[in-house]
């Protein structure tokens, strides 16, 4: 940076700064609530030729448009629409090979005279491939050129000169997520569906499920819940780390109840070692807290946080025990919100495979 352009900057106040900013934030959100009132049926008409289309939306644009498209295709990807980018200046030199009959072109242009877009065009029609265009003139030689285009209006850029694509840039972005999310609405796409997508960092683990972090079942102790508890620790015993907690079954294999190391420490604490020989149906915790399998990893790690537990069985749809979660599995998964988190934090309407019971007299304790 030179001299001069140093000494420029410096005269700028701290309250110019911010003033300018928040023009700038302004002429931007003007314009998108503008865009708002132009919405028409070439909106509902371009969301149909996304859902209806058979092949991949293929988004292309130039420069900025370009990167702007980029972000759309990824969108439109991560939300149940397949999409890909195509720079068109590498379209011409080979890359329309990328393109099928059951494809969707979309292509972005402020101007909607964009030479390498252009280009594209008479190539495009020849492939009979359809064309949806998002620029500011529908009358331009996409817009005319194009199956469907969703016309933006004329845009204020943000830029004093008026030359930086800004509020151009961002209409485009906020129409390309318009159209993606209400197509990914009306194809019916579920958070399940986006945890599929989405399956690293802490998106991921917070749509996993419960069996993608548990024990499986062979790595778990179970025993019937009529054998004495010394009967119970002598026979489950399981080579590796093992787990804090016995599942115990009755004789359909169900959950019957749960007897942790803690409630073997307070026998003994309590000088009531002679229950080592009676049935540990006597002394285990009975209907303990336990997550279905396939419910959210989210709601079950608030509820071992909220019950203060550190193992919750996971049961089948006939309650037979498929694996247990333990809590030094899953430390550190989710942040301390998650951790904090009370009954007024579990989602209990979307954890209807989480089953909440009165609080334990006994075991199930960490």
């Amino acid at each position: 940076m030179s001299a001069s352009s140093v000494a420029r900057v410096s005269q700028w106040s701290p309250l110019e700064q911010l003033r300018q900013g928040r023009e700038i934030l302004l002429t931007e959100s003007r314009a998108l609530a503008r865009l708002t009132e132009r919405l028409d049926g070439s909106f509902c008409r371009a969301v149909e030729q996304l859902v209806t289309c058979r092949g991949c939306i293929i988004v292309t644009g130039m420069g900025k448009a370009g990167l702007v498209g980029r972000k759309i295709a990824a969108t439109l990807a991560s939300t149940g629409t397949p999409a890909h980018y195509l720079h068109p200046a590498e379209a011409v030199h080979g890359d329309l090979g990328r393109l099928q009959g059951d494809d969707l072109l979309l292509i972005l242009s402020q101007s909607g005279e964009t030479e390498e877009v252009i280009r594209l065009l008479p190539v495009i029609h020849q492939f009979g491939i359809p064309i949806l265009a998002i620029t500011a003139n529908e009358q331009s030689t996409l817009g005319r050129a194009a199956t469907v285009a969703v016309e933006l209006g004329p845009l204020e850029e943000a830029d004093p000169l008026g030359l930086a694509p800004s509020t151009s840039t961002t209409a485009m972005l906020a129409m390309g997520d318009a159209l993606a999310l209400v197509a990914s609405r009306m194809r019916g796409f579920r958070p399940e569906d986006f945890a599929r997508f989405h399956p690293g960092g802490n998106l991921g683990r917070r749509l996993s499920r419960v069996e993608d972090h548990m024990r499986p079942i062979e790595q778990c102790r179970v025993a019937p819940a009529d054998q004495t508890v010394r009967e119970v620790l002598v026979a489950v015993t399981l080579p590796g780390r093992r787990t804090g907690a016995i599942m115990l079954v009755d004789s359909r294999q169900r959950l019957a109840g749960i007897f942790t190391d803690s409630d073997l420490a307070r026998l003994f604490e309590r000088r009531r070692d002679n229950l080592l020989d009676h049935p540990v149906r006597e002394v285990m915790t009975p209907e303990p807290v336990r997550a279905v399998y396939g419910s959210m990893l989210t709601d079950a790690v608030a509820i071992l946080a909220w019950k203060k537990i550190s193992e919750l069985p996971v049961v089948d749809a006939e309650c037979r025990p498929v694996g247990l979660l333990d809590v030094t599995d899953i430390v550190g998964l989710f942040p301390q919100d998650t951790a904090d988190g009370g009954p007024d934090e579990v989602s209990m309407e979307n954890a209807t495979h989480c089953r909440v019971f009165p609080e334990p007299e006994r075991g199930g304790a960490a």
